[in-house]
């Protein structure tokens, strides 16, 4: 009887061990992001990203707290926050997608991989579907993803006063750098 337990255990054991080797985890993700103007460049950063990969299926998750992003000048800080994001009310972005090309990245092996990416992002409540692609580096220890995308605010609503039209790019460029551990509960 008391082998029998053991055995058991020792099976549930070996399923969990075996499933969390399948998903990557980090909570100190970084994105960052220009709006580029001939008047004005606006910069800022968010090392605080939390992101999941499962690797057996190509789910990717992000999640985003958008009073995050730092920046340079404070007074831009609280304009983005309140008068752009209005982050009070949609306090975080959020993508929910797959690599759609994962036969082609071979988890188990050390390399450079190029991942093609579609799925759900949502900014400023608005969900529109987004594709990219990714730099994907496989190391002993973790995976590394590299990834660039450029988002339109009009896309997701996020109004933009005529007064300051000229300092807001119309296409920012949202730069991408993950570094992925294996998840351990």
């Amino acid at each position: 009887m008391k082998k029998s337990i053991l055995v058991i255990l020792s099976l549930a054991l070996l399923c969990v061990t075996a499933f969390s080797q399948n998903v990557y985890f980090t909570k100190g993700g970084n994105i960052d992001f220009l709006s580029k103007t001939p008047v004005e460049n606006i910069e800022a950063v968010n090392n605080q990203v939390v992101s999941f990969l499962k690797t057996e299926t190509g789910d990717l998750n992000f999640g985003v707290l958008i009073k995050s992003f730092k920046f340079k000048n404070a007074l831009m800080e609280e304009h983005f926050n309140e008068n752009y994001m209005e982050s009070d009310k949609f306090p975080k972005a959020t993508f929910k997608g797959q690599i759609t090309n994962l036969d082609d990245i071979d988890i188990g092996n050390q390399g450079i991989y190029t991942a093609n990416i579609t799925g759900n992002l949502t900014i400023h409540n608005v969900t529109n579907e987004e594709e990219t692609t990714a730099q994907i580096e496989v190391k002993a220890e973790n995976i590394v993803a590299i990834s660039t995308i450029i988002i339109k605010p009009e896309d997701y609503n996020i109004e933009i006063p005529d007064i300051v039209k000229e300092k807001i790019a119309k296409i920012i460029t949202v730069n991408i750098n993950i570094v992925y551990e294996l998840y351990k509960k």
